[in-house]
């Protein structure tokens, strides 16, 4: 291409780009989709990399794009609000994943990974507390003030739940309109004779462009936070404690998010996500990746239109129609059953589709998905493929209706072991942690640091066990030889060494640790912590009635339940006496039966802010040491809150209630006498 040829094509670029700009940012009208918009967007940017010269200020490449609507008044952003870049690719996520590493050379980098709302990005601006001013992101360094609109929306709170504001903060993230909303108000303006939204992003946009908020207020829209702007008299070391804190000064914050340390992770963890789609109250277009640690996100830094430390890996919604041959149930890492649809083969976003998942028994009911159906299958982000709908009028009759339990004659399908279904989930699931499908995760959640930490066994040589059949269950690995290690590939004579080495260490840890290593349902570390304090060891942990359990202090009914039965489970009961002749400790040491006696028996303590003088983890383990118990939350039981920098809710809880409060001068007195 000629320069002349070059500099025409820019034009046209810039002119549609902008076009699109305006009617997707301040008309909420867009007329094409975004992978479309994205593509115009590439073709740009590659041609002004390839013609510096051509490159203006006013390009869309330059700024964030898109123009505040003129009816609001105009707000400045102290801190702009950037848009991401965007993949669809698993190779370009993975891309991205040593582009950043190559930047923070020798560094551990940690992911967090939540759901790409499809809503409208919004600013929430507090003054010493209330909510002063709320906008939309408009051009990213101006935008519109819509805080009327956005104070009829209940889910905002009109001051932050602290009695200790900080002088500014700005709250982040998207307003949209929960999936159901969207169908009954366009059911409602259908009956009414007016045109219907598109989608219910257009929808949410369109409400919050009202001038008058009492119509906004009739709009079933909701919102999460995810992210900061300006932000004085409060600090934050990573975007996992800023998500924290947006919690506890009460904003909806993301219901699924997770951290990752890899490009395989982070693909993991955008599959789980999809995988919970379905359940979520508003539509989501992917995920979003951030680099967790606000350190390394300031040094990164930023491009002219996007930051650094960021990418969101977006769905492509292609679709294609095709043939349902079959129903399938596969099990799931964590153990829950997955219907998967068989499909006439069909070829959509670059590869040939013959599997897709249907999400869950109510999925299909709901849905009405019948084997021999046509069905339309949509590939999000090359990750799951999913059964979108059925085309009714293609039904035949010969269509057969799916019985989830009676298909697979209720049991697990991968081991033969019965299945459950909690009355809170929607899902089914095997509880057997022998069973191969869930066996990597099992194994992962055993050697994790916070389990029975276990140097070396992770995800990568983890995957080669299993998939080896050199273990089938968690207590397997205690039978590995240095020589079937090293035979792993990438796994030298020293690896090997070393592994074998952490793994016989293990066998010494303390029985809490066995207890959560076992991934027992609704049991987590503090839990575990007394459960082996209470009952001294595994074996009375096991014969103990429903009845019993519930003595144990903070155990309910529904983990009482969930223990008892993990424990009736026979295959649950021969992973332990694997466990045993191993020679794994399954009794309490001294000092974990200690701390039931010591001279802060029955007390329970409270953390909240950062503290500077111990790590919550040696704070926790020094009050357990002298008996005392660590909760996460301020009830009337609780004797002591112990309050770091920037303390929230639970210092202004404990107020309230009037329980002691300690800084750490105090707190450190207390640990001395």
């Amino acid at each position: 291409m000629t320069r002349a040829q070059a500099e025409k094509r820019i034009r046209e670029l810039r002119d549609q780009i902008r076009e699109h700009d305006h009617r997707y940012y301040v008309l909420a009208q867009p007329v094409i989709t975004d992978q479309e918009y994205d593509k115009l967007y590439a073709e740009l940017k590659k041609l002004e990399q390839e013609f510096p010269d051509l490159v203006t200020h006013d390009s869309p490449t330059q700024r964030a794009g898109g123009e505040p609507a003129k009816e609001f008044r105009p707000v400045h952003h102290a801190v702009a609000m950037m848009s991401l870049d965007n993949t669809y690719n698993p190779d370009e996520l993975r891309e991205f994943c040593e582009r950043v590493a190559r930047l923070l050379p020798g560094e551990t980098v940690e992911y967090c990974v939540e759901p790409k709302i499809d809503g409208l990005a919004v600013t929430l601006r507090y003054e010493r507390g209330e909510l002063a001013v709320g906008a939309t992101r408009g051009d990213g360094a101006t935008g519109d003030d819509i805080t009327a609109n956005l104070r009829t929306i209940r889910a905002i709170p009109l001051r932050l739940h602290t009695a200790k504001p900080p002088p500014v903060f700005e709250a982040r993230g998207e307003v949209y309109m929960a999936v159901e909303g969207f169908r009954k108000l366009n059911a409602a303006r259908e009956k009414a004779g007016e045109q219907l939204f598109a989608n219910p992003r257009n929808a949410a946009a369109g409400s919050l462009k009202q001038l008058d908020p009492k119509i906004v207020a009739q709009r079933p829209l909701g919102t999460v936070l995810y992210g900061i702007g300006a932000v004085e008299g409060i600090g934050f070391k990573t975007h996992r404690e800023v998500i924290e804190q947006l919690k506890a000064f009460g904003f909806p914050t993301p219901p699924l998010w997770w951290l990752a340390h890899n490009h395989e992770e982070i693909l993991s963890h955008i599959a789980e996500l999809q995988q919970h789609e379905a359940q979520l109250p508003f539509e989501i277009d992917g995920a979003v990746i951030k680099v967790n640690s606000l350190d390394q996100q300031r040094r990164l830094g930023l491009t002219a239109k996007a930051p650094r430390w960021a990418i969101a890996y977006k769905y492509s919604h292609e679709q294609a129609e095709t043939l349902l041959e079959d129903i399938l149930v596969q099990v799931g890492r964590t153990g829950n059953l997955t219907p998967v649809a068989v499909l006439k083969p069909v070829f959509l976003a670059g590869s040939t589709i013959s599997r897709a998942t249907l999400h869950n028994e109510d999925e299909i009911k709901r849905k009405d998905i019948r084997v021999g159906d046509t069905v339309i299958i949509e590939k999000a982000g090359e990750v799951i493929p999913a059964v979108v709908s059925v085309v009714q009028e293609k039904r035949p009759r010969s269509a057969k209706s799916f019985d989830f339990v009676a298909h697979i004659h209720g049991k697990c399908p991968e081991c033969g072991s019965p299945i459950r279904r909690d009355p809170e989930q929607v899902a089914w699931r095997c509880e057997n942690i022998s069973c191969p499908a869930q066996l990597k995760r099992a194994l992962e959640h055993f050697a994790h640091r916070g389990t029975m930490d276990i140097e070396g066994l992770g995800e990568v040589l983890v995957n080669q066990l299993v998939d080896q059949k050199l273990v089938r269950d968690i207590a397997d690995i205690y039978s590995l030889t240095v020589a079937q290690l090293a035979a792993l590939e990438r796994m030298g004579e020293k690896s090997a060494h070393n592994v074998h080495d952490a793994i016989q260490t293990s066998k010494a840890r303390e029985l809490w640790r066995v207890i959560m290593g076992l991934g027992i349902l609704h049991v987590g570390s503090q839990a575990a912590k007394t459960l082996a304090r209470h009952f001294g060891s595994l074996d009375t942990l096991a014969a103990a009635t429903p009845e019993q359990l519930m003595e144990a202090e903070d155990i309910g009914e529904v983990m009482a339940a969930s223990i008892h039965e993990f424990f009736r489970n026979n295959r649950n009961r021969e992973v332990v006496e694997k466990l045993r002749r191993a020679g794994v400790n399954l009794e309490a040491a001294a000092a974990e039966r200690k701390t039931a006696a010591g001279a802060w028996s029955g007390k329970t303590f409270v953390l909240t802010g950062a503290l500077g003088k111990f790590t919550r983890e040696d704070a926790t383990r020094l009050i357990e040491e002298r008996g005392g118990k660590v909760s996460g939350s301020v009830s009337k039981k609780t004797d002591f809150v112990v309050v770091g920098a920037d303390a929230g809710s639970k210092l202004d809880k404990a107020r309230q209630l009037g329980i002691k409060v300690l800084n750490e001068e105090e707190f450190e007195k207390l640990l001395k006498s």
